[in-house]
């Protein structure tokens, strides 16, 4: 029965101003737009208990304080396809937005009030008790003394009938809840796609201690290699001193690349606002996480239409022109209906010459009126909010067309270097099968007695060389894929690769590249 009167009071209140009935409707179901953000966080939280394990963040205002409580003891495995769940959970910045959100709902029902009636009730004595005695010298006059208990009780609704500033006021607080949505939406493409970015830099450093490994274990063999020709007479001191050279500079490589892995380690935990105590790791290697499915046209297009940030230059526009006739209903007639109740109660005596003469009295009033009022005069200031709106309007109108280009330049600046990513990991495994047949033929001619081993310390650093490059492309280029997906909102264009192929290392060839599955793009038929 309440949320019935609610709408024949609003539906009441549009049909005396002459407004659109399309308002009250928005302004019934509009407490229910947003249930959606209540609904995913408690689907999240319970998807927490399976995903998550013990990856919950900290309490908010929560600060360690002791050196057991950031000390690493647990190293929790993360996956690509678990990034955004734990992200949703934990991100401070998210649920920041999500705050954002529940700010411009209430400012929206702020702004809907304006359609129902104002009631202020006022109570005055509740009870007031008055003693007072007056005494007089002259005998003309006699002594009178006051005793009485008193209440009053006051009662008034108003209801605007017409009031010009209510529909811009409250169209401007609809924009405003459209554009946190919007916001929300914005920053969480863009953490993702931060959190990616660091998941996949993550897994090059994985990869890279893997090379610089193997690279330790060759250096290490040549060295002894290198000792054992020296000791029988057909090696130099020289050999042995290149040897050590390299191994030293395959050791340094390694060190540098286990530094950059816990640095890795760190920027992802703290995007997923992990807790002080843990650590992720990844179960993947660097692979080609798919190719891209759409044309450049295509591209262009889906970001224009799935871009935040342009429709938020639109509310953008949308709002200042309501503040602009919102400024200006100001100075707009406006009616109200007044309807004012009071009553009042006394019981005593008061001012009375016997006081044992009692008085009982009661009083009670009601009235109904219609208020009217008309700023004439304001001094231009209406007229200047108006003109200040408009300009900002405008000034949005032009931010739209620098945006429109900003998008049509991001997405085909990415388009393009995906494509030279492309390439770039094809010639470097070109790079890399080149430069493991020179180390196998440098070895066989080193063994032949035909070479030296400065030639197969050239060559095995040619070939870390480029197997570094190619993780190093592959990372670009996955990174490169998931910004264009981001820029686009075409997450289904993403065509993943799956292509099985053999590992074709030349046998008894000391260190090998993996390749059990197809992480290279020749081989994903691009």
């Amino acid at each position: 029965m309440r949320r019935i009167g609610k709408k024949l009071l609003i539906m009441t209140g549009l049909f005396i101003s002459g407004i659109n009935s399309s308002w009250a409707i928005d302004a019934i179901t509009i407490g229910s737009e947003s249930k959606g953000i209540r609904t995913i966080k408690q689907s999240l939280s319970q998807a927490s208990r399976q995903v998550l394990y013990e990856l919950n963040h900290p309490e908010d205002l929560s600060l360690p304080v002791n050196s057991r409580e950031v000390l690493i003891k647990t190293y929790q495995r993360i996956k690509l396809e678990q990034l955004e769940n734990i992200l949703l959970i934990n991100n401070p910045t998210i649920k920041i937005y999500l705050e954002k959100i529940d700010q411009a709902k209430s400012l929206l029902r702020k702004s809907l009030s304006l359609w129902y009636p104002t009631l202020n009730l006022t109570a005055n004595g509740i009870p007031q008790y008055l003693e007072s005695n007056n005494y007089n010298k002259s005998d003309s006059i006699a002594d009178t003394s006051s005793k009485q208990w008193s209440s009053s009780l006051s009662a008034q609704i108003q209801w605007d009938l017409i009031n010009p500033a209510r529909i811009p006021e409250i169209a401007a607080a609809k924009d405003g809840l459209e554009q946190a949505k919007y916001s929300y939406s914005i920053v969480m493409k863009d953490l993702k796609l931060e959190a990616k970015k660091r998941y996949f830099n993550l897994q090059k450093a994985n990869e890279e201690i893997k090379v610089a490994k193997k690279s330790v274990e060759s250096s290490t063999l040549s060295l002894k290699d290198a000792e054992i020709r020296f000791e029988s007479g057909v090696g130099t001191k020289l050999e042995i001193l290149e040897a050590k050279t390299q191994l030293a500079r395959d050791k340094q490589f390694l060190n540098t690349k286990i530094g950059d892995q816990k640095i890795g380690q760190r920027v992802l935990a703290e995007i997923l606002n992990l807790p002080e105590n843990v650590t992720p790791l990844i179960d993947s290697q660097t692979r080609l996480i798919g190719v891209w499915d759409a044309t450049l046209e295509e591209s262009i297009i889906a970001a224009y239409s799935m871009s935040e940030e342009l429709k938020n230059i639109l509310l953008d526009i949308s709002i200042s022109n309501n503040d602009a006739n919102s400024a200006l209903a100001a100075g707009k007639p406006k009616l109200s209906i007044t309807n004012t109740f009071t009553s009042t109660f006394n019981k005593g005596e008061i001012n009375k010459i016997s006081p044992n003469t009692n008085n009982e009295s009661s009083t009670f009033s009601n009235t109904i009126g219609l208020n009217a009022s008309w700023y004439i005069f304001d001094g231009g200031n209406s007229k200047s909010l108006y003109k200040f709106n408009k300009s900002k309007s405008e000034e949005a109108k032009l931010n739209f067309a620098k945006e429109r280009a900003q998008i049509r330049k991001e997405v085909e600046e990415v388009f393009f270097k995906l494509e030279s990513a492309k390439l770039n990991i094809e010639a470097s495994y070109s790079e890399i099968l080149s430069a493991r047949e020179s180390l196998r033929l440098a070895d066989l001619r080193y063994k032949s007695g035909i070479s030296t081993q400065r030639e197969i310390v050239n060559n095995q650093r040619d070939l870390t060389d480029s197997k570094v490059r190619y993780i190093v492309a592959v990372t670009n280029y996955n990174t490169l894929l998931t910004d264009l997906s981001r820029e686009t909102g075409l997450i289904d264009k993403i065509k993943p690769c799956d292509i099985k192929v053999k590992d074709e290392n030349p046998p008894n060839l000391k260190e090998t590249i993996i390749l059990t599955e197809s992480n290279l793009i020749p081989l994903c038929q691009l």
